[in-house]
């Protein structure tokens, strides 16, 4: 009797525990950022919630794919940053769930947008133009003339010096696919890429790796999101950011709550502490320089702001359904991705 009553305190004892840590929060967290603004908000969240943070660091393109494959057991309660066409696919699949937080009004139009649009399955955290990033010692030293245009990067002068990610796996990419395929029409589009492929020494995995290596000196240019290349800049690297001059796509950096989250209220919690000006104002701390999407929060002085830069009248809807997607990845891969060198 004596040892049942004991073993039954002890079950109640750990089961006590278990809520308790339960109850301290837990968060399962993929960021699309790069790993600096990553560990940042994981680090700030923690100290200012109290809640802990099991933190992975994937390409949006990675965190799809995993979202789409675990959708029947899901192990990520939440996905913070990365291009907006990923997070729109998950949402019209249903593998995100809707919620509006209260401080949905703060925001920027093309936030608001993003969450309208997805039936508030998905939000915009941050915007940030299409470009690339050259490293100036390297023209310098190589007589290279500077790439303003699209049109530019297929001089054969740059054989082997450009890098752009694999738009399979990097938002980044995707979005240089369908940015082109808006301003040249798809075939067009196509037979650009292939030439532009002779240029290519590598198709990364990650979307900013380009603008890094080419910061290292491995390359001469680097195709990212413009905010990229100025972090380089401003952490001292030669790299100066182009915006292409027959215009440009743009991201918006999302934020999406996966269907069945585990940790559901944590994951509000999250939602709700990124969207606050205070946090988006620290953003550039971590030399992370993309438009805030609170109107209240601080705009990075380095930021390249839209009003200065051509940009496209981006169709994220149709370039973030999952039949586009698909159509446009499979033709990449059969057209240029076969060829890659």
């Amino acid at each position: 009797m004596r040892s049942a009553l004991f073993a039954a305190a002890l079950a109640a004892g750990t089961t006590l525990a278990a809520f308790s840590a339960h109850a301290a929060g837990n968060l399962n967290l993929i960021c699309s950022a790069d790993v600096v603004i990553c560990e940042q908000m994981k680090e700030g969240f923690e100290k200012e919630k109290g809640i802990k943070v099991n933190m992975v660091r994937l390409s949006s393109g990675e965190t799809y794919a995993k979202i789409r494959a675990e959708a029947r057991n899901p192990k990520t309660d939440i996905w913070w940053a990365g291009t907006g066409d990923p997070h729109l696919q998950a949402a019209s699949e249903g593998l995100t769930q809707e919620y509006k937080s209260p401080l949905f009004d703060d925001l920027q139009d093309w936030a608001k947008k993003q969450a309208e649009s997805a039936q508030f399955r998905t939000v915009g955290v941050y915007a940030g133009a299409l470009g690339w990033g050259y490293n100036t010692q390297i023209f310098e030293k190589k007589g290279l003339k500077e790439p303003k245009c699209w049109a530019d990067l297929l001089d054969p002068s740059f054989k082997g010096e450009i890098q752009i990610a694999n738009p399979n796996s990097s938002g980044t990419a995707y979005t240089a696919l369908a940015s082109l395929v808006q301003i040249m029409g798809e075939d067009q589009a196509f037979d650009y890429l292939k030439k532009l492929n002779a240029n290519i020494s590598q198709y990364t995995k990650s979307g900013s790796a380009p603008v890094k290596s080419a910061a290292r000196g491995e390359n001469a240019i680097g195709i990212v999101f413009m905010h990229d290349a100025v972090s380089m800049t401003v952490e001292g690297f030669p790299i100066k950011a182009v915006a292409p001059c027959e215009g440009t796509g743009y991201e918006i950096g999302s934020m999406s709550i996966v269907k069945g989250a585990r940790n559901l209220e944590e994951a509000k919690t999250w939602y709700d502490w990124a969207l606050s000006p205070a946090v988006q104002s620290r953003m550039k701390d971590a030399k992370s320089f993309q438009l805030p999407s609170n109107k209240q929060a601080e705009v990075p002085k380095e930021a390249p702001k839209f009003e200065d830069i051509k940009l496209i009248d981006y169709d994220f809807k149709t370039y973030g359904d999952p039949a586009k997607r698909k159509e446009l990845l499979e033709r990449w891969d059969t057209e240029v991705g076969a060829s890659a060198n």
